[in-house]
């Protein structure tokens, strides 16, 4: 048996258990595992998450009050796109998520400008998790304590990933990048809006089984095209898991094989299809023009 709040090699159901026979929620044991490995006292590790919070607010208002466009000239202007929207009164989404979509927008295309942005778990997601808690913590009034309190939680499913499957786009596809983000963000809503600690684990299950088998086929071998709306979208199936899961809906194939899945099926992945710039979308037409514009050069297509 490993240490107390020793997280190695644990699966979520030997954490939910262990929660249980300590009496500590989800969020408390995660804190005490980051303590216990980082050496950082209880007041240092919460501190550190409420400045990546911080950092996560900002990246997610940085597209909205005017355009940011990305280094390489590809993308940039949908989130202040979208936030115009929005506000005119047209979107078809109802507040939460509407705000949800443009914050995600928002903290990508910051990413792909060269901004700052909390990885979570990588660079290439990292707006859903942010857009996922500041959007329903703004609408429905929860305090940046508690919101701190929800990182840990998305920490935990993310540990949990990392340790037994993969965050690499590159070894596991999108469904490893997007995929877990959307599982994170979804436990995360699911603790803020007074959710169990397994409803929350079973909001992460729905979320990351809907996004299995997604590939990573960035255009140009950039995390632009198509992750900028991927992180738009993945949020929607978040804030949809939490919303499931706080009904009391479970997912019948439980977190844990969920996650041995979606390792199984990165590695089945062809390579082209993580990462490489060199399969799907990538090698469109529009996308291979897009990398001679951008590079002078056509795409070497060996391989």
């Amino acid at each position: 048996m490993k240490g107390a709040f020793d997280m190695a090699e644990f699966w979520m159901e030997e954490i939910l258990k262990d929660c249980e026979e300590k009496g500590i929620p989800l969020w408390e044991y995660i804190l005490r595992s980051e303590c216990a490995s980082s050496g950082q006292s209880r007041e240092e590790s919460l501190l550190r998450m409420s400045q990546l919070l911080s950092v996560m607010r900002e990246a997610a208002a940085g597209g909205l009050s005017h355009p940011v466009h990305s280094t390489s000239g590809l993308t940039g202007g949908g989130a202040y796109q979208y936030h115009q929207y929005v506000q005119s009164g047209q979107s078809l989404l109802g507040p939460v998520l509407s705000d949800a979509v443009q914050m995600a927008l928002s903290c990508s295309e910051v990413n792909a400008a060269m901004g700052r942005i909390a990885a979570c778990p990588t660079a290439g997601s990292c707006g859903i998790v942010p857009a996922a808690v500041l959007s329903v913590g703004r609408h429905k009034g929860c305090s940046d304590e508690k919101k701190t309190e929800s990182l840990f939680v998305a920490t935990g499913i993310g540990m949990v990933i990392g340790e037994h499957a993969t965050l690499a786009g590159a070894d596991g596809g999108c469904q490893a990048e997007c995929g877990a983000a959307s599982a994170m963000a979804a436990a995360a809503v699911v603790y803020l809006l007074g959710g169990t600690d397994r409803q929350a684990v079973h909001g992460a299950a729905i979320a990351l089984k809907n996004l299995l088998g997604l590939v990573c086929d960035p255009v140009c071998g950039l995390v632009e095209i198509p992750c900028i709306k991927r992180n738009g979208t993945s949020v929607s199936i978040a804030l949809t898991a939490a919303d499931m899961a706080l009904a009391g809906i479970e997912s019948y194939i439980p977190f844990d094989e969920v996650v041995t899945s979606m390792y199984a099926i990165g590695k089945a992945l062809p390579s082209r299809l993580r990462e490489t710039g060199r399969g799907g979308l990538a090698v469109t037409k529009t996308g291979l023009r897009m990398y001679e514009t951008l590079y002078g050069r056509p795409m070497a297509m060996q391989g």
